[in-house]
């Protein structure tokens, strides 16, 4: 406890709470995943409640509402030195240091105006990752226990602490991460020199046979429920998981059923990794991911645009434009992994290692295989419908639902949510498309690109980075 205070005092001594927040909420903000932008609302008269964007990052509830997370580090001190870090030990920063007790008031505070639904929270690393992760439990027992928030929580656990505390974050959290932060062991190690895939794959493993013990505890599967739709899908990599592990677990345990244990990680465990830092390509990055999904039963895996802040000539340099359309088409691919039903392997090669950024990747699937189309939209199974461009998950099934009882034309398709300006390529009703197609890859691809001509990603980095309470809106 000694050197804990006197860490207090030499990294923090003097900083008031506002001060802190301005220091670890900016220190967060590189930390960027696809819901991490800021909301400002101002109060209206006649309405209830409003909304700022002091580093605030969004996550999605299992019923699609979006939640708003107050995103802070407990410290931005790092006795690690990874290259592509702002808070690196050898960059020369302002730190500071929050305590358990200032986190929580903060997130009941910020709560309590509206502003915030829940608490994202990680941290360097001070001392050892024992020490910060038991910093951190303490933050989230306080929380839970004395200040009684029972909002959402997600918590970054800190590789190399122990299985005890991992344990006990768990049981307090709704969500944990472990960065696995590049695809590679050699990547990591050139640009993590302090980390590993055993000192990352160890609490992913932790984590996960930990979930499945507390939901066989409780009388559940001990996987993680995954969207409705993959029960559909023969391809899908959540059915062709085995259940090994969880029999095992069952087996060898004289589980019972409790109704009133606490859910160990109910919103699962994600992970992310950093795209444009290094040389991997969008193959490489997307087997690691379907193998993580595979090995761990992840809920996500997170992409994060490099934000070059770096002077290092491994590194892009500082000015460099970040890669948000490649990351864009990485969180597209993700999801016909998830929800689709395709492999890593069906949408890239060692030969093509990398995404075509001008169209989607379902598409430039698509108009690599037309041999598969047209699809009949009357006779086609759901696994052939979600192939096709323009055709999700929920306009499928409606698809299988309602030609049931009527033949389906253009115009009910459209209706069913069908994005019929990709889709009509690729797609026959009652034998007939929608208009005369030649069924060539360089025409189609060519439309296609029409079609996102007017999207720019990269050029709309400003309005879509996440916002600064004390940059953008001038509090001081």
């Amino acid at each position: 406890m000694f050197l804990y205070n006197l860490l207090m005092i030499n990294i923090c001594s003097k900083e008031d709470t506002l001060k802190k927040l301005e220091i670890l909420s900016d220190a967060a903000k590189y930390d960027i995943a696809c819901t991490s932008s800021g909301v400002d609302r101002k109060g209206k008269e006649g309405k209830l409640g409003n909304n700022v964007a002091s580093g605030i990052c969004h996550t999605f509830s299992s019923d699609g509402r979006c939640i708003s997370l107050l995103k802070i580090l407990m410290t931005n001190h790092c006795i690690f030195d990874c290259k592509y870090c702002i808070n690196r030990k050898s960059n020369d920063i302002r730190r500071a240091c929050f305590t358990p007790r200032e986190i929580c008031e903060l997130t009941v505070e910020f709560y309590k105006r509206n502003y915030i639904e829940g608490l994202f929270l990680s941290s360097g690393i001070i001392n050892s990752p024992n020490f910060t992760m038991e910093r951190i439990c303490e933050t989230l027992s306080l929380l839970r226990n004395e200040y009684m928030f029972n909002g959402y929580v997600h918590v970054k656990a800190i590789p190399g602490s122990s299985d005890e505390l991992l344990l006990q974050a768990g049981s307090l959290a709704d969500r944990m991460s472990v960065n696995i932060e590049f695809p590679t062991e050699s990547s990591l190690k050139k640009y993590a020199p302090n980390k590993s895939f055993n000192l990352i794959s160890n609490p992913m493993k932790k984590i996960k046979d930990s979930i499945a013990m507390n939901r066989l505890s409780i009388g559940e599967s001990p996987k993680l429920p995954r969207s409705n739709i993959n029960k559909y899908i023969p391809g899908s990599i959540f059915n062709d998981v085995a259940q090994i592990e969880g029999d095992n677990i069952l087996k060898s345990s004289l589980i019972t059923k409790q109704a009133n244990v606490r859910p160990f990680v109910p919103s699962g465990q994600s992970t992310q990794m950093i795209i444009g830092a290094g040389d991997d390509s969008d193959y490489t990055i997307l087997m690691t991911a379907q193998n993580l999904y595979k090995d761990f039963d992840l809920k996500r895996v997170f992409y994060s645009a490099y934000i070059p802040v770096n002077e290092d000539s491994s590194l892009p340099s500082p000015g460099t434009a970040v890669p948000l359309l490649r990351e864009h088409r990485l969180y597209q691919a993700d999801w016909l992994i998830r929800f689709y039903g395709f492999n890593a392997r069906e949408l890239l090669s060692k030969e093509e290692p990398d995404f075509n950024t001008y169209i989607d990747p379902k598409c430039n699937w698509a108009v690599k295989h037309l041999e598969y189309f047209p699809v009949e939209v009357q006779t086609a199974d759901i696994s052939r419908l979600l192939r096709v461009p323009g055709i999700g998950p929920k306009a499928a099934k409606r698809i299988v639902s309602s030609r049931r009882h009527s033949l389906l034309d253009f115009n009910s398709l459209a209706k069913m949510g069908v994005v019929l300006k990709r889709a009509h390529y690729f797609l026959t009703c009652n034998g007939k498309m929608m208009y005369k197609t030649l069924l060539d890859e360089k025409y189609i691809t060519n439309r296609l690109i029409m079609l996102g001509g007017n999207k720019n990603f990269q050029q709309s980095y400003q309005s879509k980075r996440q916002l600064s309470l004390f940059d953008d809106f001038g509090l001081k």
